[in-house]
């Protein structure tokens, strides 16, 4: 592209970062390449757009990613190398610049933000291989709605964990419904063990995700082992939900560079996600419970709350 009109239809910040952040892109002209753009314009592109030239930006996320593999144990010259510097001594300058102190320092709690430096545009590294991209702060305005539906979701789903450790183990496994997918990528939902096991997997990838974390390997999913899973995972993922409700930042964005493409999150749309299926799971496991021979409550959040309220 040589024009410095941004294109309508697509999500130009992502193609812009894309380029700039791509690992194999050292220079101006192999990022501005990447963009199919000339380095001038490609250059008078990313500054309109994200407030920072393309090497500053690079410079700044590279810096952020070396702080928080400082942070995890890692060596000031495995920091200085991964972050493209020649010399761990023209590291070491930019560390201190950029943080007010060496990168031998005592640094920061290792959290999704410690690392963070300032941004005009509010791209930040987060964990392991992401970006974080924060949007305006927003008013609160149906957010308490929002973190009513994830707590009864939560326990909603724990009840059913829970009603699960009482079913016989055929009975568990029983194929319900053959081919039976929820959604495509996620493979096929044929029972009850394959639907209460997606119920906390998809917790616990969500909140990999948020807080910067590996993606997590699969484990046991008969209904003990999976009500531990949910227990360590649940109160983390409400208070992640809060945290975005104080802070009115549902338009945050994540661009998760594991997908390939690289995909853009919405943290919105991620929190809606969760819910919509989650809530299509839970009802699909009481249909099935019924069909076992096990009684079970509707799930509905005004006897939830009722309930909590008494």
């Amino acid at each position: 592209m040589t024009s410095d009109q941004a294109p309508t239809g697509r999500d130009r910040l992502r193609e812009l970062l894309d380029a700039v952040l791509d690992e194999g892109n050292r220079t101006l002209t192999e990022m501005a390449g990447d963009a199919f753009a000339s380095p001038w314009h490609f250059s008078r592109q990313v500054a309109r757009g994200a407030g920072e030239s393309p090497v500053a930006l690079r410079r700044r996320v590279e810096l952020e990613r070396a702080a928080w593999q400082l942070a995890g144990g890692a060596s000031v010259t495995e920091a200085a190398f991964a972050a493209g510097y020649e010399s761990v001594e023209g590291f070491s300058r930019a560390f201190r610049r950029a943080y007010g102190r060496t990168p031998g320092q005592p640094c920061a709690a290792h959290t999704r933000d410690g690392h963070w430096l300032p941004a005009p545009n509010g791209v930040h590294f987060h964990p392991p291989t992401s970006l974080w991209v924060t949007g305006e702060q927003g008013a609160r305005g149906g957010d308490e709605v929002t973190a009513l539906l994830v707590h009864h979701a939560l326990e909603d789903t724990r009840a059913l964990l829970d009603l699960a450790t009482g079913l016989p183990e055929e009975e568990y496994r029983r194929p319900r419904v053959p081919g039976l997918e929820v959604l495509p990528w996620d493979g096929p939902e044929e029972s009850l063990a394959a639907v209460l096991d997606h119920l906390v997997w998809t917790t616990d990838v969500w909140l990999a995700s948020v807080e910067g974390a590996d993606h997590p390997d699969r484990a046991a999913d008969d209904p003990v082992a999976l009500l531990a899973r949910h227990d360590e995972a649940a109160p983390r993922w409400l208070a992640f939900v809060r945290d975005v409700s104080r802070r009115g930042a549902w338009g945050d964005r994540l661009v998760d560079a594991l997908c390939d493409p690289p995909e853009t999150f919405v943290l919105g749309s991620v929190v809606a996600h969760v819910l919509t299926f989650g809530a299509h799971r839970r009802q699909l496991a009481r249909h099935w419970f019924r069909a076992a021979g096990v009684g079970v409550d509707a799930g509905d959040p005004i006897d939830w709350l009722t309930r909590r309220s008494s």
